[in-house]
């Protein structure tokens, strides 16, 4: 039997009954299996794939075709958790329309089941228009990773009165617009608290301490496959870079000295006709040199 699929009002309902929200991200159907069959709540395939799995400087140079493709391959994999695709720089915020069609596309084309946008009070609007065409929306403020230029570069927001109240609005106005959860990135632990307590609907935080109504990391931070930075916020539960390069590594010295592969590893055929292969005189071994 199949498991039951989690929704984005099972988990807008989390914030009433309590209990923590788990969220990972996963950019692949491999990967994606591992973290559904985990009992992950809800996978984002976020616009971090840009820089953990194309290569990217940023996550601004990830388009709206790559977000589809990635989308569709973990949406292949999941059964039950509620899985999100991340709007790229310059899918949503060039015009309601345009954000609304390429929200469409998320969910028509990738399969998504719903997906998430970056910004506060300025994006409400469009958020409001994603909901109202069918599509559940996840809010993201505080560092807001494709506009960290102009917030100074990625660094932790909120931490003045001003700016901790502007979160709170920003908040309430994704609220307002209709969006079942919002991430909460590299915020003080104090706001993040507030944050989540001035609102109906769930936080998930990033680097915004233990009183979110839930938590979301990259997975390759999580398994030790990025080595470009670690974030502060990251707890590594492996190292699993250390485990591929030792296999790989094993493997060319394997090939090298004759270690691989095996007996055991080949493919036999029947005697008589090997014997008939080598009776022909036209198959001779070519002399090397």
């Amino acid at each position: 039997m199949e498991p039951k699929k989690v929704t984005a009002p099972d988990i807008k309902d989390r914030k009433k009954s309590g209990g923590k929200i788990t969220m990972l991200t996963a950019y692949d159907y491999p990967t994606a299996l591992l973290v559904d069959r985990a009992g992950i709540d809800m996978i984002l395939v976020g616009d971090s794939l840009g820089m953990v799995v194309l290569g990217y400087k940023d996550t601004v140079s990830v388009t709206m075709d790559e977000m589809v493709h990635h989308v569709k391959s973990v949406s292949s994999a999941v059964q039950r958790a509620l899985v999100v695709g991340d709007m790229p720089f310059g899918s949503y915020n060039v015009s309601v329309e345009k954000a609304v069609e390429n929200a469409n596309r998320m969910m028509k084309e990738a399969r998504a089941d719903g997906i998430k946008l970056e910004g506060g009070k300025q994006m409400a609007r469009i958020a409001e228009a994603i909901v109202n065409a069918g599509i559940p929306v996840q809010g993201h403020i505080g560092l807001t990773p494709q506009t960290a230029s102009s917030l100074g570069g990625f660094k932790v927001q909120g931490k003045s009165f001003e700016a901790a109240m502007a979160l709170i609005e920003d908040a309430r106005a994704l609220e307002d617009a209709g969006c079942f959860s919002i991430v909460l990135e590299a915020i003080p632990s104090p706001i993040a608290k507030m944050v989540t307590e001035a609102i109906s609907i769930p936080t998930i935080g990033i680097g915004a301490g233990i009183d979110c109504d839930g938590q979301v990391l990259v997975i390759h931070d999580l398994i030790g496959l990025f080595e470009r930075f670690t974030p502060k916020f990251v707890k590594q539960y492996a190292k699993i870079s250390d485990v591929i390069f030792s296999a790989v590594s094993q493997y060319k010295s394997d090939v090298e000295n004759l270690k691989f592969p095996e007996e055991k590893h080949s493919f036999s055929m029947n005697p008589k006709e090997l014997e008939k292969l080598k009776s022909k005189k036209k198959i001779r071994p070519v002399k090397k040199g």
